[in-house]
């Protein structure tokens, strides 16, 4: 917008070159300058109208459980198109090529790559590529022949289309848009695997999609009579660099801004932007180069997502993950409206019934084929295959929207006769997967009793035992002498923590990443929240002056020994500012118990209370008062890097002394002492059990620091 005021002529300069300076014979109060601002000011007023039919369905949730929000906006859209047509006898707004690919679609795939999970969509790397490419490949073939054949036996009537050219429309409507995925999907809430399987073949496939528009547009350009084996090698060559090529360049860029992110310290409060920057330059430089522009930017934000996060300020990433749910959001929004506007137009519609129909039928007959086909060779290598409930719902999902649409306006009329057919075509083909299959998948989802995503966050005991047979998986694999997914996995992440956390990271950063540490900042965090929660309900913070309203009683596993020994041990480690975590709990916890054997898995707040205790026993409070100070630059005060990971240190072995007191059995003296460590008697041993595992571990892990 900026470069945009500047480049535009002032007012006093345009009314002297066009000669059409008024002049001026009384001060004027007021002047209506309708013609300067007329285009930022509607788009400005379409944003605000579109978020607030959004707002509208969204206060009766009745209706949005019924019918998937897509398909409300597309509603919407087409009251609107019919109010504009009535008043001005002709549909002045449409969805243009240009603003949907340049404006609109890329902060919906920059959002899409920021927030997808990395290991879902790397583990299922292959399957979703089987998807995108074979799959859909196939979809645009099989459609492409299928019309053809249909043209051929005089099925359509007297339509001037050859094979070419329906085989280009085959691979503009066969692609699944990532927009409508997205849109549906979240709303059902279907298992991680089925999500990122349809989820990243939908967000892939655009990219193939886009290839095979060139590669057909090219053919069509040239003639049949000029196509042969070389062209047709050229084609296959080109579609390959530019997929790949496009995702080298994503790729490139997410390095770029990971890098920048490194020396963003003193600037933290432009570091968002640079993400929203660069990841839209990495659209428009595969864009220029003739690469695939989504793939790049998709790229861009899957490969960029866990450095930047690591290396810029809490607030900084709380606000990239803001703006670019609203941009996206917004930007969805906007594209679903826009296509219930462009259906109130005559002048686009050319109706052929048999083309239609033929249309949907093969689009919703190869693409359940395909689904099937390419399901059953690829379990043939998956350790869990997919069953065929999950099979029928990719099927079904196969979801078309404004990809689509906006590839098919790019079409040339001079070059294809059947150029508004195949938009009637495209436009009835969105409105029947979005609105109809929308419509229909959560209770298909429901009736199939598809395996739904889970609502609670695993526990701290669950996280330990999946990365413990994640290793083990990795010694099999390792003795067998095969390679497979867990040895390459293992070895990324040994080169990714050898060098690419030294280049794309700052020390700070790489210090985060630790796992024990990382838990221990999220349990502290969240330590923070439940004591906030806890005065505002008791209306004052008096309470954890109260030593006597812990919740957590020792005598039940360790005897009347620790419980007497405890104060002590608390009082001289933890000094006179310190405010127990157990006495803000609202919940009463019986016991503690450090062996794992006896835990019951489905009691996930004692687990949790179980690992805060062990890594996390109060509230801490700074070494130092800061001093708050006023910058341009800055959002929050300046703070002792080392401190939050010295604290760590110090508090994790000082429990862990109290932990090995507790658990040989062996009690300090009753009187404080500055030196209890000549006093203390020799320690028991005792054989090492699974229940002293977290013990073992931690200790290593401090030695190791």
């Amino acid at each position: 917008m900026v470069l945009l005021a500047i480049s535009r002529p002032s007012l006093a300069s345009e009314a002297t070159g066009n000669g059409t300076e008024h002049t001026i014979t009384t001060l004027p109060i007021v002047i209506w300058k309708w013609e300067e601002i007329h285009f930022p000011y509607l788009v400005a007023l379409w944003v605000l109208v579109s978020w607030l039919c959004k707002l509208v369905f969204q206060l009766n949730p009745c209706l949005t459980r019924v019918i998937p929000e897509s398909g409300l906006l597309i509603c919407i859209g087409w009251v609107l198109g019919g109010i504009i047509y009535g008043a001005d006898k002709v549909q002045t707004f449409r969805l243009q090529p240009f603003t949907f690919f340049f404006y609109l679609l890329p902060q919906i795939v920059l959002d899409a790559g920021y927030s997808m999970p990395n290991k879902l969509f790397f583990g299922n790397l292959g399957a979703i590529l089987v998807y995108a490419v074979i799959g859909t490949c196939w979809n645009a073939a099989t459609l492409g022949l299928a019309l053809w054949g249909c043209w051929l036996g005089g099925a359509m009537g007297n339509i001037d289309t050859g094979l070419l050219q329906l085989l280009l429309f085959g691979s503009l409507i066969a692609a699944v848009d990532p927009v409508a995925v997205i849109a549906v999907f979240e709303e059902v809430h279907v298992n991680e695997v089925l999500y990122i399987l349809v989820f990243g073949e939908s967000l892939l496939n655009d990219g193939v999609t886009v290839v095979l528009f060139n590669v057909f547009d090219a053919f069509v350009s040239l003639g049949g009579a000029q196509i042969d084996a070389v062209e047709i090698i050229k084609g296959i060559i080109s579609f390959f660099v530019v997929a790949v090529g496009g995702s080298l360049v994503g790729v490139v860029f997410a390095l770029l801004i990971s890098l920048l992110t490194r020396c963003t310290k003193n600037i933290q409060i432009i570091e968002p932007g640079f993400i929203f920057v660069l990841g839209y330059l990495s659209y428009l430089t595969a864009e220029m180069l003739s690469l695939s522009a989504i793939l790049s930017c998709t790229f861009c934000g899957v490969c960029c997502q866990k450095y930047i996060n690591a290396n810029m300020d809490e607030r900084s990433v709380s606000t990239v993950r803001s703006t670019m749910k609203v941009f996206a959001n917004g930007s969805e929004t906007i594209i679903f409206v826009f296509l219930g506007i462009s259906a109130i137009d005559p002048s686009i519609w050319v109706w052929n019934t048999a083309f239609i129909l033929l249309t949907l039928l093969f689009i919703f007959v190869f693409r359940f084929i395909g689904v099937f086909l390419l399901t059953w060779i690829l379990n043939q290598y998956r350790l869990v295959p997919l069953d065929f409930i999950d099979q029928l719902v990719m099927g079904y999902g196969g979801l078309r929207g404004a990809v689509a649409y906006g590839l098919v306006l790019l079409l040339d009329e001079n070059k294809y006769k059947e150029k508004k057919l195949m938009i009637s075509t495209t436009l009835i083909v969105v409105y029947f997967t979005v609105m109809l299959q929308g419509i229909t998948m959560k209770p298909l989802v429901t009736w199939l009793k598809v395996k739904r995503a889970a609502v609670s966050e695993r526990t701290l005991a669950e996280k330990i035992q999946n990365r413990t047979f994640d290793h083990m998986l990795v010694a099999i694999e390792d003795i067998s002498g095969q390679i497979g997914d867990n040895y390459m996995r293992d070895k990324w992440n040994n080169f990714e923590e050898k060098w690419l956390y030294w280049l794309l990271m700052t020390p700070i950063a790489r210090k985060s990443c630790d796992p024990i540490f990382n838990i221990f900042h999220k349990l502290n965090i969240k330590d923070a929240t439940s004591y906030v929660k806890e005065g505002e309900r008791r209306g004052s913070l008096a309470f954890v002056r109260n030593e006597n309203k812990a919740d957590v009683d020792f005598n039940k596993k360790f005897g009347a020994d620790f419980s007497e020994m405890m104060p002590y041990i608390m009082t001289e480690n933890m000094g006179p500012d310190h405010v127990p975590v157990s006495s803000i709990l609202r919940d009463s916890v019986p016991s503690v118990c450090l062996d794992m054997h006896e835990q019951d898995l489905k009691m996930r707040e004692s687990e949790d209370f179980d690992a805060h205790h062990l890594l996390q026993q109060h509230l801490y409070k700074g070494r130092k008062q800061h001093r708050h100070r006023y910058s341009r630059k800055q959002l929050e005060v300046n703070k002792d890097e080392h401190e939050v990971q010295e604290i760590f240190q110090r508090t994790m072995r000082s429990r862990l002394e109290s932990f090995k007191s507790a658990k040989m059995g062996v009690a300090p003296p009753k009187k404080i002492s500055k030196h209890l460590k000549k006093d203390q008697p020799q320690k028991v041993r005792e054989a090492c059990t699974f229940s002293s595992f977290p013990l073992v571990f931690i200790t290593i892990f401090l030695e190791a620091m």
